[in-house]
């Protein structure tokens, strides 16, 4: 077997000329996966699969991003609940935190819905024989998986990929002798279905967990061409005798309409729209469709490639083991951090291309009946992480899902202003959401403040759409989406910040929470409720700041830019506590949990900018101490958060090593016993278990130590680490509409070749030097 995957693997690393920067970035494997975490990941934006790969019955897991319990929200919700709020600040300000936590139940509302698993193939091999040779592969360069093993003597090969141009997954069956597949194909799903077995195809219909009349419905159609040999059906099952030559095809539509649209009584019309995706395949080829499918996503994927020297494509070694020898021998792997880089930019085109319903935490792939978490869109961290690398990573199109949940988000959120805030002006999110954009706060009156209460979401997912205005400079975008939106979330924040009691003339919010962080008084009292949260204050920073950057972009609201100026210019400021530490509470009290997950007072340095160690010292002085106090072991997507925070502060030593920290190989098997994050067999970030974040929260910190750019200075190499002596990135995009190929040479800028895409002045910091160049729109400019 190891002479024939050595011999498989060397063709791909032999091929004439074959230089560094044209090294296969594949995961490859040498046994089937038994548990989702080793299985292999391929979406189309929509469905998405899991491959395990078995040669005796290979499980493909199946799903449909809109696939979610539930109906739309009901916009009364709350119905006085504001009332509260007043009683809650009472509490507050005599310094009763215990009531004021629980007063907090009082202003909760209903918790979100669950993503749903969708279907699962199973082909189950009926050859004679034990499998041997087995090779499994995922190839990030096509997007295409790939699995092959022998059996008394002949080949079997399968090929997959998800076509979003075509709406369907794809399998190819072969063999390496004719007439030799002998299969059954059957399909099935964890929720309630039926499945219907005719010539040549399977019919599965069924609906999320609830009542069906008020539950999203689907339809999946598998279909399989075959060159000869004979297909029976039987019940759900599909038998293949004597074929030379299977290609199946899975196309799903579900009913779900929009956030607004009640899935049956106005739902999309799902069963029509199937039937249309199974007739289009006929007017293509397999070949055919496969190319369309390459052609599409390498459209995205081959804008960007990071190289660093001494990187090689080991062909003794798969993935898991050298997962493993990096982690249990500290081994330096640089085809491994290449590869990690690339994989986040594999799984954000392969799950973020449906209108209105972006990647949740489990990205697109959720194998089980009810994913952890729900696996909904938690809006405290998670959601806005998985779009971290978006824009610098040169994926910047990914983010049109975010779009349209927000833009549903401005309209459930009115009524959650109204109803549990007592405000009539703008909107705002609570702490989760789904794919009816729920808005309220969660907790059903019986949830911790420190998650139920926190009504930041929609001021900090907001940013964004900023972002994405800020590296396109998409002036019809700004004007049309991001504005107007930024602005409703604005005027709910000019409402909510209240007078500080404690000291006239400082805006403060009140209640405020930490997300998911408790402190202790200097009374002793452990709990989640407080005035003038720092992380409160930051995300309001950083909105007013980009909201009034917005309305001078437009040369618009010069009234409304003073008044958020105003409310900039009298915010609670920062301050450093008795270790050093920037504040996460208004006093200077105690973490419960030092070494908590989240850093959200921490946002002003990542992944905002307006703590910074040129302009602001003090404070990332006392950031860098913060960061100390937590050390360096934390949960997935937090460890990717942690690279990006040492970046920014130009800490080279700890952003790598904390990038080896999120490479950490974690075992599925010991998942109860690992305290903190990494990475599983299969790539997958282990927060654990799997959220897809930390993978983004990986790729966009690699991004942050090579080049960081607030559109008028750029800097780079910022936090680049001793051991990348030597290597390349090109085609990473930068705020103001530039594009960047970078190469250094002994930790040196070699030369970058910068291009902005509009008029514009960009100072570059690098090699110690700073360089101001002048661009016309389109022009290329090198520095060496």
């Amino acid at each position: 077997m190891r002479k024939f995957v050595f011999s498989v693997l060397l063709l791909a690393n032999s091929l004439p000329g074959l230089a560094q920067d044209k090294l296969p970035f594949n995961l490859w494997y040498t046994k089937p996966a038994t548990v989702f975490e080793e299985s292999l990941p391929i979406g189309n934006g929509k469905l998405g699969a899991l491959i395990y790969g078995g040669a005796n019955n290979d499980s493909i897991y199946l799903n449909d991003i809109t696939l979610w319990t539930g109906k739309p929200v009901d916009r009364q919700e709350g119905g006085e609940a504001y009332k509260w709020i007043p009683k809650i600040r009472e509490a507050l300000f005599r310094e009763d935190y215990k009531a004021a936590d629980s007063l907090q139940l009082h202003v909760q509302g209903h918790n979100s819905e669950y993503y749903q698993p969708l279907a699962i193939i199973n082909i189950k091999d009926q050859n004679p024989g034990q499998a041997t040779q087995y090779y499994r592969q995922l190839s990030l360069d096509s997007a295409i998986a790939t699995l092959r093993y022998s059996r008394e003597g002949v080949s079997y090969t399968r090929e997959y990929f998800a076509s979003h141009p075509d709406k369907v997954i794809a399998i190819r069956l072969t063999a390496s002798q004719k007439q030799a597949i002998n299969c059954d194909i059957s399909l099935t799903s964890l929720i309630p279905h039926q499945v219907k077995a005719s010539s040549n195809q399977l019919t599965l219909t069924g609906h999320a967990i609830g009542e069906p009349e008020n539950s999203t419905h689907f339809c999946s159609i598998l279909s399989i061409r075959n060159t000869d040999g004979s297909i029976t059906p039987t019940d759900s099952t599909l038998h293949l005798q004597g074929v030379s030559e299977a290609i199946i095809y899975f196309v799903n539509e579900t009913s779900y309409n929009g956030f607004d649209k009640h899935p049956v009584t106005e739902g999309a019309p799902y069963i029509e729209k199937v039937a249309d995706d199974a007739w289009h395949l006929v007017n293509y080829t397999y070949p055919e469709l496969r190319q369309r499918h390459v052609n599409d996503y390498k459209q995205f994927f081959d804008r960007t490639r990071f190289i660093l020297k001494g990187a090689q494509y080991d062909t003794q070694r798969n993935t898991e083991q050298q997962l493993l020898n990096y982690t249990k021998k500290q081994e330096q792997n640089p085809y491994l951090e290449m590869l990690y880089f690339q994989f986040g930019r594999y799984l954000l085109i392969s799950c973020s291309r449906t209108p209105g319903v972006p990647a949740n935490l489990q990205g697109l792939w959720a194998p089980a009946r009810l994913s952890p978490w729900r696996g909904n869109y938690t809006t405290n961290i998670n959601l806005e992480e998985n779009y971290w690398p978006a824009e610098v990573a040169n994926l910047s199109e990914l983010t049109m899902p975010v779009e349209g949940l927000v833009k549903a988000l401005a309209v459930t959120g009115k009524y959650t202003a109204k109803h549990f805030y007592g405000i009539e002006e703008g909107w705002c999110a609570g702490h989760n959401t789904d794919a009816w954009a729920m808005s309220n706060p969660v907790g059903t009156k019986k949830g911790s403040p420190k998650w139920s209460n926190w009504n930041m979401g929609g001021a900090w997912l907001v940013q964004t759409l900023w972002d994405h205005y800020d590296y396109t400079r998409d002036l019809d975008f700004l004007r049309q989406t991001a504005y107007p939106l930024m602005k409703g979330a604005s005027d709910f924040m000019l409402k909510w910040l209240i007078d500080n009691p404690k000291k006239p003339g400082e805006l403060i919010t009140a209640p405020s929470t930490s997300p998911e962080a408790q402190y202790i008084t200097d009374k002793g009292y452990k709990g989640s409720t407080l005035y003038g949260g720092t992380a409160d204050l930051a995300i309001i920073h950083e909105l007013f700041r980009n909201t009034i950057k917005g309305a001078k972009a437009l040369n618009t609201d010069l009234a409304y830019q003073a008044t958020l100026q105003d409310a900039i210019n009298r915010l609670h400021p920062y301050q450093i506590g008795k270790r050093g530490n920037l504040q996460e509470w208004y006093y200077d009290w105690d973490d419960r949990d030092w070494q908590h997950r989240h850093q959200s007072h921490l946002l002003g340095l990542y992944p905002f900018n307006h703590i910074t160690l040129v302009k602001t010292p003090e404070i990332a002085a006392a950031a860098s101490k913060s960061l100390e106090i937590k050390g360096d072991n934390s949960t997935g997507w937090s460890t990717g958060w942690r690279i990006c925070l040492w970046a920014r502060l130009h800490r080279a030593d700890k952003s790598y090593a904390i990038l080896r920290k999120l490479l950490n190989y974690v075992s599925p098997n010991t998942l109860k016993n690992h305290s903190s994050g990494g990475t599983y067999p299969n790539l997958f970030d282990a927060h654990p278990p799997f959220q897809i974040d930390g993978n983004f929260g990986g790729t966009a910190g690699i991004c942050e130590m090579l080049m960081q750019c607030n559109g008028d200075t750029m800097e780079l190499l910022p936090s680049l680490p001793e051991v990348w002596n030597t290597g390349e990135i090109n085609g990473i995009k930068a705020r103001g509409n530039y594009k960047i190929d970078l190469s250094w040479k002994n930790r040196k800028v070699a030369k970058a070749k910068i291009t902005s895409h509009q008029a514009g002045v960009l100072t570059v910091c690098y090699n110690g030097k700073q360089k101001k160049l002048h661009f016309k729109a389109g022009e290329t400019k090198t520095v060496k």
